[in-house]
């Protein structure tokens, strides 16, 4: 009998050191360990090819994991949680609103308001959940500088609530650079519990990848690093039950002749990993038409909603 894995640092080929590489890169649990490739745990932790697929090996043996019946799906289903947008209609276009246990994208182009969601998000989400909310804080990545505080104070006001309390349960930190966010992402792991959080958003998710890594020559480093960043949200929703809200820009498309020629930033590596997306789009004054452009168990459609100084509303 060989002994009983129940940490990192059991698993077969995993000393010490190694153990303490990985639990500072964020892989703290079996369940981490699982769910990695070999080669992130070769980079994280400078562990052999054969050490690393014996460790992922261990941990899925020890977890059980592998084909599971449905019923068991289901019930897990059943836990996932939905935060009002404060717009009906554009909640009965997402199936009730934003989920828990996977990623929305929103995008479209400057003033499409984009970011108005996630300012209101960070304030539903912190409604009772018989107000639509998920009574949870929320944690804001800003890559592009653009949050605001007196809007979120404004959405606040106009819910009835206190301001300066819904702004201390927001934690927002400031991604100067593509490495620094993906970091703050993997940060986010051991503040989801902490600190009560249940959304996590990240405005603008591309914004950084883009200026960096300029031209054809730098594509596929720019989507390995996308890739990555991707992987961590996608754990996040998944394995702490909290919902990921993100934003993303567009780029024009030359070779479509007819119809709209944008299209999202960042290809098939964020548009399979989003399970629900939305195209948005700016109509005369406060008039915003959100359009449902992937989703696993929803038909697509269009909403039509307003953005006022009180948030995202109903026409």
């Amino acid at each position: 009998m060989g002994k009983e894995i129940k940490e990192v640092k059991d698993l077969p080929g995993v000393g010490t050191t190694a153990a303490e590489k990985l639990f500072s890169a964020g892989y703290k649990t079996l369940e981490s360990i699982a769910i990695a490739s070999p080669m992130e745990l070769i980079e994280v932790a400078g562990l052999g090819d054969g050490t690393s697929d014996k460790a992922i090996k261990a941990a899925r043996d020890a977890l059980e994991m592998g084909f599971e019946s449905a019923d068991k799906l289901a019930e897990r289903r059943k836990q996932v949680g939905k935060i009002t947008t404060g717009s009906e209609a554009l909640d009965e276009l997402i199936g009730g609103g934003i989920e828990t246990q996977s990623i929305t994208e929103v995008y479209g182009k400057m003033a499409s308001g984009k970011t108005q969601w996630c300012f209101q998000a960070a304030v539903t989400a912190q409604l009772p959940k018989d107000k639509g909310g998920l009574a949870g804080n929320v944690l804001y990545i800003d890559s592009e500088n653009s949050f605001r505080p007196e809007r979120v104070s404004a959405i606040a006001k106009a819910q009835g609530l206190d301001p300066d309390k819904i702004l201390k349960n927001i934690l927002v930190a400031r991604a100067y650079n593509a490495d620094h966010q993906i970091l703050l992402a993997e940060k986010a792991v051991d503040m989801i519990k902490e600190k009560n959080i249940k959304l996590v958003i990240v405005d603008s998710l591309t914004s950084q990848f883009r200026a960096e890594y300029i031209g054809r020559g730098k594509l596929a480093d720019r989507q390995q690093k996308l890739n990555q960043h991707m992987r961590t949200l996608m754990k996040l929703a998944e394995m702490q039950n909290c919902a990921l809200l993100v934003t993303n820009q567009v780029m024009a498309r030359p070779d479509i002749l007819f119809g709209d020629p944008t299209a999202p930033v960042g290809g098939n590596v964020v548009g399979h990993a989003s399970k629900t997306r939305l195209y948005l789009r700016k109509s005369k004054d406060e008039k915003r038409i959100a359009k449902l452009v992937d989703s696993p168990s929803l038909p697509d459609g269009e909403a039509v909603y307003r953005v006022t100084e009180n948030g995202i509303e109903d026409m």
